[in-house]
């Protein structure tokens, strides 16, 4: 018997495998693969006892053949059923015109508008779920779903941008909702006050956590949901689209016994994911290491993660304190958001702790005048602090449709950066559109960033209570660069637009040299 090492989605015959339900396939697991030279009707099966017999015979009566059996790694034929089932699921599109079909149904959920009250619930229930196994497909971060006047409209937050995906129909609307709030565990009968809830799911095999929020509005309660897919693999410091410069400075503050290092940036960049990214390259075999975060986004093999939880009276202040008393090594902060964590967080660093922490600024140095602004000394920032980082998503060109251009005598001028580094380069791209990136001319994401390491005369300005404007000019002298300037060699590489890191990056302030 043939032994698979690895297979892929090419391998896999869908038509074959859409002739029995998931469940059955999976209970082998059994995978029906295309005919090859060596195999007329090939089923892989896992090399685990017992063999699915029963299931094998099955095959061979729909397929009125032989069939010839090969092994494979039970997670690779697992994860094959699954992501054929998923291709072959209804688009939202498709499932509300099959719902516009079924007159009765649709009359019945206009009518009733309120799950609690209906009998035959199943549209709503198949609408809710298709809405998020396409926004998994899609890449999604976002659901929103926005009511208005004479209609109801869902959009899809990817690569940082929202697309509208289906208008359903308003009479539709108030069971949408509340079968959303119901999944939630919120007050369906609450139509007068902003709620937020979530819950988990499980969508081809990939655990999915969800978080709704739900606000009136003067057309009826809009819903946002964010999606997590737990599933998702974490990246490393090294995926992240570093320079080298960069991945050195980042990871000398990995290694560094203590202090604080802070990555800036609004919600959505990526900021979590360095941090991870960070926290994987600990030795948490040896070191002690915990997170207070706000929520947990990923599970962390070795590290102690604690959630927030205001109602109760955990807020990061409160569950850092309590950190504290866990003899740990390192910290990593979701969010510093007042000044009783700040202080914390700081004289943590100074008695021996690694502490990483994320604040929502501008920009990188823009971090310290913050932490001054809550009341933090500025002698205490000055002794703790190790590295301040911002950092923006930019989405990236579609390999299949980004067209060539030549460079533009202004290109590296709007990107602030130094031309006569880049007068190699002859072409740019630019993006175009087509059916592989739902005709947005990008497909996926990669950061830019702005980080500069603490210098000896960094700590003097700071001490000194020296401005932004000082602190710039030093941090440029030792080689920082803006967000733009970052940028500039992801678009020299080709693998983003002039466009979007203009986009994302707000202009650089003008540094006047002493």
């Amino acid at each position: 018997m043939k032994e698979l090492s690895r297979l892929s989605l090419e391998q896999v015959d869908a038509d074959r495998v859409l002739r029995f339900s998931l469940p059955v396939l999976r209970s082998g697991p059994v995978l029906p693969l295309k005919a090859s030279a060596a195999a007329a009707n090939p089923v892989a099966i896992s090399a685990e006892d017992p063999w699915p017999w029963e299931l094998l015979d099955d095959c061979r009566r729909v397929f009125d053949s032989e069939v010839q059996v090969v092994q494979a790694p039970r997670e690779d034929i697992l994860l094959l059923l699954n992501q054929v089932f998923d291709m072959a699921s209804a688009s939202a599109e498709q499932m509300l015109e099959d719902l516009a079909e079924e007159d009765d149904l649709v009359r019945e959920i206009e009518e009733v508008g309120d799950l609690l009250e209906s009998d035959d619930d199943a549209p709503v229930i198949r609408l809710v779920n298709t809405l998020i196994s396409q926004a998994l497909k899609d890449r999604a971060s976002d659901i929103h779903i926005e009511p208005f006047e004479q209609r109801v409209k869902v959009r899809f937050r990817i690569d940082g941008v929202l697309h509208t995906i289906v208008h359903p129909p308003k009479g539709v609307q108030a069971a949408l909702t509340s079968r959303i709030k119901v999944m939630a565990g919120l007050d369906i009968a609450e139509k007068r006050q902003p709620q937020d809830g979530r819950f988990r799911v499980k969508i081809a095999g990939r655990d999915v956590d969800v978080r709704v929020s739900v606000l009136p509005t003067a057309f009826g309660e809009r819903v946002v949901m964010r999606l997590l897919d737990k599933g998702a693999q974490m990246l490393t410091l090294s995926e992240l689209g570093m320079s080298e410069s960069q991945l050195h400075m980042i990871r000398n503050v990995v290694r560094a016994p203590h202090g604080i290092a802070l990555v800036t940036g609004p919600t959505g960049s990526g900021k979590s994911t360095t941090l991870y990214a960070a926290l994987m390259e600990v030795d948490r075999a040896n070191r002690n290491v915990m997170t207070i975060e706000d929520p947990i986004e990923y599970q962390l093999e070795g590290v102690g993660q604690m959630q927030v939880q205001p109602k109760i009276g955990v807020d990061f202040a409160a569950g850092l304190r309590s950190i504290l008393r866990q003899d740990p090594d390192i910290i990593m902060i979701g969010e510093i958001r007042d000044l009783e964590t700040a202080e914390i967080a700081i004289q943590a660093s100074l008695t021996g702790h690694l502490v990483f922490a994320t604040l929502h600024t501008n920009d990188a140095l823009s971090s310290i005048a913050r932490l001054q602004d809550m009341g933090v000394e500025p002698y205490l920032v000055a002794s703790s602090l190790l590295m301040v980082q911002a950092q923006r998503l930019v989405r990236r060109l579609c390999p299949h449709c980004k067209q060539a251009r030549s460079v533009r005598p202004d290109d590296w001028k709007m990107l602030e950066a130094d031309a006569g580094e880049w007068q190699h380069v002859q072409q740019v791209y630019d993006a175009a559109g087509c059916e592989y990136c739902m005709h947005t001319g990008y497909l996926g994401r990669i950061a830019i960033y702005e980080m500069t390491m603490v210098s000896e005369r960094m700590r003097d300005l700071i001490h000194e209570g020296k401005g932004l404007l000082a602190l710039r000019q030093q941090s440029r002298r030792e080689g920082m660069r803006s967000l733009r300037e970052d940028g500039a060699r992801h678009v020299a590489a080709g693998i983003t637009t002039v466009d979007e890191v203009l986009r994302v990056a707000r202009e650089e302030a003008v540094v006047v040299e002493a």
